[in-house]
């Protein structure tokens, strides 16, 4: 499944991306603004279960943001179960090489659209960190609306911080 963007392609992730994916994402700046589970430093075996973990898995619903067909960065939603089945958390990440150059916003967009046109969907939201006002400005281009501040939610780095709650709602 492929996605064009203005800059770049959104498509399934592939076991060709290995390298691509431990050169972009082993990255104190990239890991600094993600959940834990992204791990740095990012090995090749991390890379590996990655890969393991998303390659010809069906429905699609995570996706690698390429640039002249390397993937420099990743986005996809989960959806919750049980009542919030029409409900999922969406979350990206992408390498420092191509930063500012609306990617990630383009990515999300489309990964939006996506969800909502290919799953029962009727909200998709994403936390950010405070220290993070990119990721709050990407969320705010593509049309989602901050809906608060979860105080003192999560540890980072050792620094226990607030995190931003931001959604997009569909009727």
């Amino acid at each position: 499944m492929d996605i064009e963007l203005p800059s770049g392609k959104l498509r399934t992730w592939r076991w060709q991306d290995l390298d691509a994916i431990v050169r972009h994402a082993n990255n104190r700046n990239v890991w600094i603004n993600l959940r834990n589970r992204f791990p740095y430093p990012y090995t090749v075996r991390d890379a590996r279960n990655w890969l393991d973990s998303v390659v010809d898995i069906r429905p699609v619903t995570n996706f690698a943001i390429t640039v002249d067909d390397e993937a420099v960065g990743g986005i996809g939603f989960t959806i919750e179960p049980d009542v919030g089945y029409r409900s999922a958390e969406i979350g990206y990440w992408l390498g420092e090489a191509v930063w500012g150059r609306g990617i990630a916003t383009n990515a999300l967009i489309a990964v939006t659209q996506y969800a909502f046109s290919s799953y029962d969907l009727c909200r998709l939201y994403a936390h950010v960190f405070e220290w993070n006002p990119a990721s709050a400005r990407v969320l705010e281009k593509a049309g989602y609306v901050l809906e608060g501040r979860l105080r003192k939610s999560v540890t980072k780095d050792g620094h226990t911080i607030d995190q931003l709650m931001y959604a997009i709602v569909r009727d």
